[in-house]
């Protein structure tokens, strides 16, 4: 490729490519050892990490429509791995969160994913994990503080 940012966009790409996919989802899902559809997954992983989130703020992360997101966090509800309560500014907002059985869900969750990452990392020396992640906080940074300064600023027009 030509200039640098062409190889992260690339990178990215894949990486994102990689993490969308249902079928390593499915199978992410069987190494946790957890019966949950698929589609509910990457709901109940943002739930977990943004709690309390609002529907609305969870379909705009997951790129789903609010109906869908609704549909579905209320069979996260029905499951018994989510709980909702009334955002304290705003009765008609309702905000999830993990009950206590998500939690539980989500640390079989996260035992599966350090198994993944220590097998594929493993040969990575502390210092260079630690460099990645480093990277990688200050690049989504980078992002969400560009993102947040062009919202505050209407005649910004500028990618």
């Amino acid at each position: 490729m030509g200039d640098w940012s062409d190889d992260i966009h690339a990178v990215l790409l894949q990486i994102n490519g990689y993490m969308n996919r249902p079928d390593l989802d499915q199978a992410f899902l069987a190494r946790a050892g957890v019966k949950l559809d698929r589609a509910l997954f990457p709901l109940l992983t943002r739930i977990g990490l943004l709690h309390p989130i609002s529907v609305v703020e969870l379909a705009s992360l997951v790129g789903r429509n609010h109906s869908t997101v609704s549909r579905q966090s209320a069979k996260l509800e029905a499951l018994g791995l989510v709980q909702r309560q009334t955002a304290k500014g705003d009765q008609r907002v309702r905000l999830l969160e993990p009950s206590p059985n998500g939690w539980a869900m989500l640390g079989r969750f996260a035992d599966a994913r350090r198994r993944f990452t220590d097998k594929r990392l493993g040969d990575w020396t502390p210092e260079e994990r630690a460099t990645l992640l480093d990277l990688l906080r200050r690049f989504s940074t980078a992002i969400v503080d560009f993102e947040a300064a062009a919202a505050a600023s209407p005649r910004s027009n500028v990618p």
